[in-house]
């Protein structure tokens, strides 16, 4: 339970950044795309169909985001992607700053930390790793909960964010690289055992760039393993832009299986194992409830919003999420009853590939 004097400070933030997000925001949001593509940028066909039309459901900060299928090689991709501005600007106080605390609650709930303990356990009968590289780490959960599972391993993380350095101060990594995994992996070639890539490279601009990454990194013989979401899912045809994985705009690209196993194996890589039912996250109903409810409510306040929202607009707001907590707990608990059917039938929302660096 947030206090009243959490909220004030909260406030007080909210109400200083204001101003720089309203100047950010005066030209529009136009300059924060690239110029949108005629061909697929996994097989440059041109025959594109556009699957969703949304906006930032998350974070609610404006804008319109589309992501087009491609009918030759089932590539699902954001057009327009977002430019460097517009990645600054999307990320700017999502897993930091204003959402850091959001975000650590999250991704360091006991559910979560039990789920990255079974990823590390999956992998014991392939590695016995020195060192151990965690791409995209955010706040080093994953090597926190790994290293238990590989004691003797050193854990390295990296990310662009700040959540990276923290990682280290916390004990959850050895070591903080910060910056783009594109450009220092000339300055790692060789020196890991093991890359892991969880959720990682559907935020990236080019993942086939990021494969190649991996491959410098690794020593002969090291494996790469990788969990994204798979737009191939049941769910994401059923729920449509509700669908969480979707995650718009932060999510750029969206791969399925078929075409992510083959770049990998033009990368250098020979595919060890791929796994679809353990990768499933049963979050789907719940979230898309929560993005529902989040749209029809009265919004929250946020210094991209030109106003902090009315105190009648905050009643409201909160009236409903107190009437609609039940429906949440219960479509939360519909989800874990249905995981173990829907993981065997199509539903499974992501997809695991362990690969070999040849």
């Amino acid at each position: 339970m947030t206090t009243r004097a959490e909220k004030a400070e909260t406030a007080e933030k909210i109400a200083a950044l204001r101003p720089l997000y309203q100047k950010d925001l005066a030209s529009g949001v136009e300059r924060f795309f690239a110029p949108r593509r005629t061909t697929c940028p996994w097989c440059a066909s041109d025959r594109l169909r556009e699957r969703v039309r949304t906006t930032d459901l998350l974070q609610h900060k404006p804008g319109t985001f589309v992501i087009d299928r491609c009918r030759a090689c089932g590539h699902h991709f954001q057009n327009p992607r977002l430019n460097d501005e517009g990645l600054e600007f999307y990320y700017r106080d999502c897993y930091d700053g204003l959402g850091a605390e959001t975000a650590q609650s999250l991704l360091g709930a006991s559910r979560s930390l039990k789920r990255h303990r079974a990823v590390a356990r999956s992998l014991r009968p392939f590695a016995s790793p020195e060192r151990w590289l965690d791409v995209g780490t955010g706040h080093g959960h994953f090597p926190q909960m790994a290293g238990e599972v590989f004691p003797d391993t050193v854990f390295e993380g990296l990310d662009q964010g700040e959540g990276v350095e923290n990682a280290v101060r916390e004990g959850r990594i050895e070591r903080a690289l910060r910056g783009s995994f594109t450009e220092l992996a000339p300055t790692l070639a060789e020196a890991y055992d093991v890359v892991t890539m969880h959720h990682y490279l559907e935020h990236t601009p080019d993942p086939r760039a990021q494969l190649r990454a991996a491959h410098t990194a690794l020593r002969p013989g090291g494996l790469l393993h990788i969990e994204v979401p798979d737009p191939e899912s049941a769910y994401a045809r059923l729920l449509g832009r509700w669908w969480m994985p979707w995650f718009q705009p932060q999510h750029l690209h969206m791969t399925p299986a078929h075409n992510m196993r083959r770049a990998l194996e033009e990368c250098g890589f020979t595919i060890v194992a791929t796994e679809r039912s353990a990768a499933h996250r049963p979050v789907d109903l719940w979230a898309a409830l929560l993005y529902l409810l989040s749209r029809l409510m009265p919004r929250g306040d946020a210094p991209w919003h030109p106003q902090p929202p009315s105190a009648s607009a905050r009643f409201v707001r909160e009236a409903m999420w107190k009437v609609a907590l039940p429906a949440v707990v219960a479509v939360y608990g519909l989800d874990l009853l249905l995981s173990p059917l829907v993981r065997r039938i199509g539903f499974s929302n992501a997809y695991r590939l362990l690969a070999r660096r040849d």
